[in-house]
């Protein structure tokens, strides 16, 4: 489909482009998860959001955490990131279950680190993410518009409710 494609959103069969580099120390602390396109495991969340630390050189260390209505209470889970090789940090393999890693490619980040994207290079995946539990409509509108240049379907990305205390 190349160029064509991705013009009218529809998948690409180009390869996924990561930002050049990210500054781990930057990168961690907490993000919000403002929108997404839903994955089962997050089916009845609410006030998602992720706490990335260093954990020595191996691997960042996750902790997601979200309101499940279902349970009516906080839950979280743990995990770590492995550092892709000679990705500069823009490509982990990110693990809950031993021995399951996924793909987590940082696709678009803020120079400020205030925002970021992160999807799957099968782009089945997409989490838009932020400091802040609220993103300016203009910010969120600019970087749906690069993931859909990237071959991202946005028809189907949905925003996190973070209203909760």
């Amino acid at each position: 489909m190349g160029i064509i494609g991705t013009l009218f959103g529809c998948k690409t069969n180009q390869p996924l482009e990561t930002v050049a580099s990210v500054d781990v120390a930057k990168y961690t602390g907490r993000w919000y998860e403002i929108a997404s396109i839903p994955q089962v495991f997050e089916k009845g969340c609410s006030c998602v959001y992720a706490d990335y630390g260093v954990s020595g050189k191996k691997y960042l260390t996750v902790v997601n955490s979200a309101y499940k209505a279902e349970k009516k209470k906080n839950v979280k889970i743990r995990g770590k990131a492995f550092v892709v090789k000679g990705s500069n940090f823009a490509k982990l393999k990110v693990q809950f279950f031993w021995p399951f890693r996924g793909d987590y490619w940082i696709i678009e980040l803020a120079d400020d680190y205030s925002y970021a994207a992160v999807g799957d290079p099968g782009r089945k995946t997409l989490w838009i993410l932020a400091r802040d539990k609220v993103l300016k409509d203009e910010t969120y509108n600019k970087i749906l518009e690069k993931v859909k240049l990237k071959g991202f379907d946005v028809s189907k990305v949905k925003k996190m409710d973070q209203s909760c205390k």
